[in-house]
This record gives C-alpha cells, structure tokens and sequence, in this order.
C-alpha cells in the first residue's frame, strides 16, 4: 500500500468499542479486484500449524496481500496436530496439489510458508508471482520490509507482547491471536503500544463467543435477576502436559534456530517438548488453557456486563508424584501448568461486577449445577458455561446445546424465550478481517482491539499468577499492581535474556 494513499487516524485509548465502519474498496474499474498498489502488504510471523489453518482466509482477502512470512524453523516434518495428515493434506489444497509431502510427519516452517503464499498467488491470478520472502527473524524483517503496513503474529504466547511492540513502534498494524501476553506486565506494555501509537490492532479471538455475548445481554435486562456466579469450563488440554523439566538433551533440529525461538524466555537447552503445539502447557512459553480458550469465551461476557479486570484470584491445580529411591515424592512444580486447575476470580466492590463470581475449570474439572439443573436432568457439556442468579440460570454448551433458561422450576430454551431480542439484542458485526482493515484504512477501531480485550487479558494472567503462587492474590488494576503476597510479585513478570528487554 502506498505511503498516504489511504488515511492514517490517530486513535485514542478511550476509543475502545467503536464499531467498524467498512468503508468502500477501491476497485480496478471493470474488475472487481483492489489493485496492488492500495492492498495491505502483511507479513505473516510464525508459520506453525495454526497459522496455516488460518492462512486461506488472508491469501482470499482482496484487501490483504502476504509480501513476508517469518519463522525461526526454515522447513520441517516435526509439528503436532490435532489429526495426523490434518495439516499436510490442508497445505496439498492450498498448493493445489494432493499429493504434495506423501511422508509422514506434520510439516511447518518459514519456507513451506512462504511456498505456499507464492503457489497460491500464482494460481489465484493466473500468472507467476514471487513476491514474498522469508526472515528468520521478525526484527530482521521489520528493520528491511520498509513497505509494509501490518503484520500478523502466530508465535508461541512468550513472543507475542515482543513482536507485537515492535512492529506497532515500527508503524505497523496489527493482527494477532491469542493471547495478548501470558505475562501481566507485557499485556500492559503491548496495551500501551496500542493506544500511543494509534495503529489499528485485533485479537483474533473476538466474535467467537456471539452466543455467549447475547447470553450476558440477556442476564443484564435481568431474566435471571442478579447475577451471583459465572462458570467456565473447557475440555483443554489437549495437548500432552509435563509435570518435569526434560532432562535428555536431543539435537536442535536442523534449520531450526533454538535461539531465537527463545526469544525473551530465559535461555535453556533445546527439547522438543518445550515448541510447537505443546508450548502453551509452560509458564514461561504459554498461558495454560485459559489463554488458550478463555478468552474466546469471557471476552464477550465481559463485554456485555462491562467487567473490569479481576482485583483478587484463587487457584487450585492438580499435582502429581514420582519415586525417589523407595519413597514416594510431590513433584514440586512451578513451570508447567496443572493437568487441570479451578480458579476462582473477584471483582472490585462498587463495580459492575461487585458481589459476582467468576469461575474457571479445565482439564476436566466442571462446576457443580444447581440443584434445579440437576433435577431437570441436565449435565455439563465437555465445554460450557452457567450463569447463576438469585431467580435462575442459564446453562449453555459449547457443542450444539442451546442455552436453556431455568426460572421457576420451568426449563425453555432462551432464544424461544426471548424471542427475536435475544439475537438483535447483540448483532453479529462482521468478519475479523474485515472490522481489521477497515481499521487499517482509518476507519473506527476494530471491536476486537487490544485495548477492548484489557480487562480479559488481565484476569487471565492474574489466574497464572494465583496458580504458580499457590496462594489467593490481591491486584490493583489501575498501577497494575499486586497486592498481596508481595512475594509473587516477579510473577507478573519474566527474566528477560539480555537484548530481550521489553
């Protein structure tokens, strides 16, 4: 995109929930296709197995063209996933060729990234194209692809604050998943970037949680009376944890830069246990289940009840044991998330989420319902949430089952009960990509921006902070503080490796 083809706004901190004005595109007269000159040139970085499931969306989008992919691992066979040949046949699609890899393995890296931006091009418009190079390094790439406007960050969780700042001080836009940080300091620093530089940011996981939204504006007209309890549950993880630090030492793959996968994270011999898909069951790489699910679905319930961040958090995980000699041991952890855990969050008094109880569970843990549920025959689906009040609940599934409002020993689905105000209550906004670049063009701020996701992102790092302290936590949102117990006060932040300093 040219430099000042398309306005540029300053966008203010204040300006959180703006709706997203799409303005019109600019076209090629006859064609129907917005000319290169006026595309947002993105740089994809980190090219793993999400961020192919996600690539076809941003390759189709006439706005949108990928000029950079970047990754610390050039090209390899070594990613999980969630079904075996998932990725590799999805790349064959996009490749246009099914029987593109036929080994086994899960393939991954900068430069199957950028093969696959080239190919697709190429084939989307009938002529060659290669037009996207490959970096190892995002520092490197936001130091030499000076045309770019925006990037889109697929790292690990522990990259995500360091390059979301860089390219946002750099002058790029940003588009990123979740989450914003999984460490409280660095969520406020990339929440900062965002409102002193004015670029237009969106956390990708917005909008997933529509029906949860529309559940939260029914409980603010009150249909339960006051709400006392939320209750959150996900069937994650589905990803092996480990209750021990690895002690082999296998080879750093090669084309695989250990290093600068670190990245901030303190420095540590290479293990395969630690990258790709498994990351997030470790303190110092992921957020644990509640990053990973959490925000998809609170986002929106914050929204709507217009939470602020959680002032106290209680956590309990699981433990597990190992033998010493002829003793049985607790393996004392405190780098890698429980294999399930129960939190427990608090809002400040005088808020809108005084007197209110949030919480969370995974790993299979679920709430207990309430006695009338539990009569009416109803069980917790494996992901859900429950929103109990002093006249009722509402319980909803997150596989097919419809929320159902218990009221007066009566159980009807809401919708039905609700009628046409229950959708219209909360309209469907559009597509991420859409509220994004309309945001890039100087349009209202994307509904999914970092600042909106603040409050979300603050409690799901206070959960962390109240697991690994075994303690309940005190915070004060306001100097991103926390209270009480002075000693876990490093937990809000990490050891930095030196040049990593944020």
């Amino acid at each position: 995109m040219r430099k000042n083809a398309l306005p540029r706004r300053t966008f203010v901190a204040s300006s959180l929930l703006g709706a997203a004005t799409l303005v019109p595109r600019h076209v090629v007269a006859g064609s129907g296709q917005v000319p290169p000159s006026d595309k947002i040139r993105l740089a994809h970085i980190g090219m793993g197995t999400q961020g192919f499931r996600e690539l076809k969306a941003l390759l189709d989008h006439p706005a949108i063209e990928i000029t950079a992919v970047c990754d610390p691992n050039t090209d390899s066979d070594d990613y999980l996933e969630w079904g075996a040949g998932e990725i590799r046949g999805l790349i064959g699609r996009l490749l246009d060729d099914p029987n593109w890899r036929t080994t086994e393995g899960c393939p991954g890296g900068r430069e199957v990234g950028r093969l696959v931006v080239e190919t697709y091009y190429s084939h989307q418009r009938g002529k060659p194209f290669h037009g996207c190079r490959a970096y190892a390094d995002f520092r490197e790439l936001l130091e030499k692809e000076s045309d770019l406007d925006a990037v889109k960050v697929m790292t690990p969780d522990h990259l995500h604050a360091a390059v979301a700042i860089a390219a946002m001080k750099h002058g790029k836009h940003v588009l990123m998943h979740k989450p914003i940080a999984n460490r409280m300091t660095e969520t406020h620093k990339v929440l900062e970037a965002a409102a002193t530089t004015g670029k237009a940011t969106h956390l990708l996981a917005y909008g997933a949680g529509l029906g949860n939204a529309r559940i939260s504006a029914a409980v603010k007209q009150g249909v339960i009376g006051k709400l006392r309890e939320i209750h959150n549950w996900t069937n994650r993880p589905v990803w092996p944890q480990y209750a021990e630090i690895p002690q082999d030492r296998p080879p750093v793959p090669k084309g695989f830069d250990w290093q600068l996968w670190l990245g901030p994270a303190v420095d540590r011999p290479y293990h395969p246990c630690y990258t790709h898909t498994v990351f997030r069951g470790w303190y110092d790489f992921g957020g644990g289940s509640m990053a990973d699910m959490g925000i998809y679905s609170l986002w929106p319930v914050f929204d709507q009840l217009g939470l602020g961040p959680a002032v106290s958090a209680e956590g309990w995980g699981t433990h597990q044991c190992t033998t010493v000699k002829t003793a049985c041991r607790v393996i004392r952890n405190d780098y890698s998330y429980p294999t399930a855990c129960t939190l427990r969050f608090r809002f400040a008094p005088g808020s809108s989420g005084d007197g209110l109880e949030l919480w969370w569970y995974d790993g299979g843990m679920k709430p207990r319902l309430p006695d009338a549920l539990e009569a009416a025959g109803q069980r917790p689906a494996a992901e859900g949430i429950l929103f109990v009040g002093e006249k009722g609940a509402i319980l909803a599934g997150f596989s097919g089952q419809d929320p159902i409002l218990f009221t007066e020993g009566k159980h009807t689905p809401l919708d039905q009960t609700l009628g046409e105000a229950f959708t219209q209550a909360v309209p469907d906004r559009g597509a991420h990509l859409d509220l994004w670049v309309a945001a890039c063009r100087g349009g209202d701020p994307s509904p999914g921006n970092f600042l909106s996701a603040s409050a979300v992102s603050q409690t799901v790092n206070l959960g962390t902070v109240a697991l690994r302290c075994g303690s309940p936590v005190e915070y004060e949102p306001e100097s991103a503080r926390l209270v009480s117990p002075e000693s876990a006060r490093p937990l809000l932040t990490r050891e930095y490796r030196p040049g990593w300093e944020l």
